[in-house]
């Protein structure tokens, strides 16, 4: 069953979509940028259908000045009010639940970091944003190393070079830059970091291998952090069908560990 209804975020009324079903653990999809609730191609209307269908119930939500919602879109680092609404919406509409997990990608995993959760039981943060100003144009050398691997695997890419059809001068400059140390965590991830710090429920970071903003949260992150979980050769919204089943599963694991 799936129903949509309006709630109150300050002054504003939000929109949410509910996909009902009877487990005591809920998931609650925060969107990232300007995306709506359905996300692109409704991506995220088809995937809460499938959560659903395993037993769990799933709100969407518009944020603020996003979709169907009222109000001024204050974009990721002042979504708290946001996300303290939605769960208050989701207790009331689905009063069964005992225990939430957030769902969000990109700036919305930076949303609920900086949030401390957010109040939820359980975090699933997939490519999370940790790019300030500038640094957003500048591909990470480390996402440039990453690049440059895949292409030495790809025959044609090799082939093309030999042939003479890639232009050096762009290929030496973004060479060079992959030299270059990594740089050091921006305050947005230290501020990140601190948020979820002493978060107590289950945690997991979903990057994926072909993403920049992946490949940048993961150069300023423990890469040791035993959390991390790479789906290689996936991009940012997990579109390929295997990145969508690996997204999926390990999203029904962590709903699974939050009792």
């Amino acid at each position: 069953m799936r129903r949509h209804f309006l709630f109150p975020c300050g002054s504003a009324q939000l929109v949410g979509t509910l996909d009902s079903a009877p487990g005591k653990v809920g998931l609650l999809i925060v969107t990232g940028g300007n995306e709506t609730r359905s996300g692109a191609w409704a991506g995220q209307a088809q995937f809460a259908a499938q959560i659903a269908a395993a037993g769990y119930p799933v709100l969407r939500f518009d944020r603020r000045g996003c979709g169907d919602s009222e109000g001024v879109n204050e974009e990721f680092r002042s979504a708290a009010p946001d996300l303290a609404a939605a769960i208050e919406a989701f207790r009331a509409e689905a009063p069964h639940i005992a225990r939430i997990v957030a769902l969000g990608n990109c700036d919305a995993a930076s949303a609920l970091m900086l949030s401390g959760g957010a109040g939820c039981d359980g975090l699933v943060l997939s490519n999370p944003w940790t790019f300030e100003g500038d640094a957003a144009e500048e591909a990470p050398p480390e996402a440039v190393r990453s690049h440059y691997r895949n292409r030495l695997k790809d025959l044609g890419a090799i082939k093309r070079l030999l042939s003479g059809k890639v232009a050096i001068g762009p290929l030496v400059k973004s060479l060079l830059s992959a030299t270059k140390p990594a740089p050091a965590p921006s305050t947005l991830a230290q501020d990140m970091a601190a948020g979820i710090a002493g978060f107590a429920g289950p945690v997991r970071f979903l990057i994926a291998e072909r993403d920049r903003t992946g490949i940048a949260f993961l150069s300023a992150w423990d890469k040791a952090d035993d959390r991390i979980r790479r789906c290689p050769n996936a991009t940012h919204s997990f579109v390929e069908a295997d990145a969508r089943t690996w997204l999926l599963d390990q999203t029904l694991a962590v709903l699974g560990q939050t009792t």
